[in-house]
């Protein structure tokens, strides 16, 4: 089992033309707060580049959480709100990449346990991922369970937002008579029978949205120096830093206060040979 303790996510290590990964961030937001992601990238490339890929291609946009079992887990990338906000919203189903290989047993070994995420599968078929994750709300070790019916892959961690997580393990069940954070448990028809939703109404403005982002950072050359770009954290300081060696010793080129938009700061330095990191403090 592994521990997720650390207080410093670092983003992305690039030099000159060539990029080298460390675990991406990438951000949830929701009525409750911001969760943040540190995704396996190098230990999960194939479950991991499938997720970008839904996120990149906008996929993912508008999209919320169908699916709520308090103590266990919290499902999305299923199904998505066309036209949000608009008088012709309408509800729609994500439209789906191809299946991915199941990477369970590739690279370590991540539990199913509190505060991961991992992608959702057909019962039965190991291989049948595609745009659909959840988030662990519990211990949940069966999970992991070497058969086809398991052997869910985790891809990533939370290191910001467990509090969000919490909220929805007091969600409640609905009787017909509370009025905030409910599960219309078999109330639906499947996939919606364990529905999350902020009233008793399953209409657009009650429903849970995961709006997700990456911070994907970026060096690129400039006329007077080197451009370095990234989706910022939302209500978090970023630092940008820079190493010329290995082991790295850090310095700070300048930090700002993210808005969860991209942002841009230029190295002016004629030095074509140094590392650079986007740090963010939680």
């Amino acid at each position: 089992m592994n521990s997720f303790s650390g207080k410093i996510f670092l983003a992305m290590w690039i030099v000159a033309a060539q990029s080298v990964f460390a675990g991406t961030l990438a951000q949830f937001r929701t009525v409750f707060g911001d969760i943040e992601v540190e995704l396996y990238d190098s230990e999960k490339p194939v479950t991991v580049q499938n997720f970008k890929r839904y996120v990149e291609s906008g996929r993912y946009r508008d999209s919320f959480a169908h699916r709520l079992v308090p103590g266990f887990v919290i499902q999305g990338g299923g199904y998505k709100i066309i036209n949000r906000g608009t008088t012709n919203s309408a509800l729609a189903a994500i439209p789906t990449f191809p299946p991915i290989t199941n990477e369970f047993g590739v690279g370590p070994r991540y539990s199913n346990v509190f505060g991961t995420i991992a992608m959702a599968k057909l019962g039965g078929d190991t291989n049948s991922a595609s745009s659909q994750w959840f988030f662990n709300l519990g211990p949940n070790t069966a999970l992991d369970a070497n058969n086809t019916n398991n052997l869910f892959v985790v891809f990533g961690h939370v290191i910001s937002g467990t509090n969000v997580l919490n909220k929805f393990n007091s969600f409640q069940y609905f009787d017909g008579t509370q009025e905030t954070n409910l599960v219309f448990h078999h109330i639906y028809t499947p996939p919606f029978d364990d529905l999350p939703l902020l009233h008793p109404a399953f209409v657009e403005t009650n429903v849970l949205f995961f709006d997700i982002s990456l911070l994907d950072v970026q060096v690129a050359p400039a006329p007077d120096g080197m451009a370095i770009s990234w989706n910022s954290a939302s209500n978090l300081v970023n630092n940008v830093e820079f190493t010329t060696n290995f082991p790295p010793v850090w310095h700070l080129l300048g930090s700002t206060n993210g808005n969860g938009n991209r942002m841009t700061f230029l190295d002016a330095t004629t030095n074509r040979l140094r590392f650079y990191r986007v740090r963010v403090d939680y």
